[in-house]
């Protein structure tokens, strides 16, 4: 299964991105910064809150439902005369649901590594967080998913599955931000001072190229 950081480099991703970054007027480069360090921290959220049959249940209804993967069917039309306001909020409640007290201190860390307002990041976030989303429904869907084991499969298979340690905890520790500015510099120490091993294709040699290696 390809990875949600291979699904950022196809053509679907690069479309997400140059739709992402037009409707929040923010950079390409850094929408895609921002994408790139998000959404495996966004995915990593909900693998923790899909270990509980109630979040894992949670979780696949909303899949099956209102996020089955049909906002992926349209994306001309989604970021074509700017995003609607009722998507926007969806991601605000995606994003309340999924990173719950959590969610500042990670829009924090991601806005000081990508260079931009943590507001900015927000509203990036609010408008992928639906899309991320439709492409688990889509995924969910392709792979049957019917059970708590499956879901949490299909996630630990689009973070890469076999991450290292380090990236686990890199995962870990952005999730468990609390914004004070802290947890900053062990994350980047982290990542500047043991990514040179890695594979340039796993998580962290993107990660890890992305904080300037």
């Amino acid at each position: 299964m390809a990875g949600i950081l291979d699904l950022l480099n196809s053509d679907l991703g690069k479309s997400i991105i140059s739709g992402v970054s037009g409707s929040t007027g923010t950079d390409q480069g850094k929408t895609s910064s921002v994408l790139t360090m998000a959404l495996p921290v966004l995915m990593k959220a909900m693998e923790r809150n899909a270990s509980t049959p109630e979040g894992a249940q949670g979780l696949m209804g909303a899949l099956s439902s209102k996020h089955d993967g049909s906002i992926l069917d349209n994306l001309s039309g989604l970021f074509g005369g700017g995003v609607d306001d009722s998507v926007k909020n969806e991601g605000s409640k995606i994003l309340g649901h999924v990173l719950g007290s959590k969610q500042q201190g990670v829009e924090q860390v991601i806005s000081q590594k990508a260079g931009l307002d943590a507001g900015s990041v927000g509203n990036i976030l609010k408008v992928a967080a639906p899309i991320l989303m439709g492409v688990l429904g889509k995924q969910a869907s392709q792979n049957n998913v019917s059970s708590q084991s499956d879901i949490s499969g299909l996630l630990g298979g689009l973070l890469g599955g076999n991450e290292t340690a380090n990236e686990q905890s890199f995962l870990e520790k952005i999730l468990d931000a609390d914004g004070d500015g802290s947890v900053i510099d062990d994350v980047a120490g982290m990542l500047l001072g043991g990514s040179s091993n890695k594979s340039s294709g796993g998580l962290g040699g993107l990660l890890g190229g992305l904080f300037g290696k």
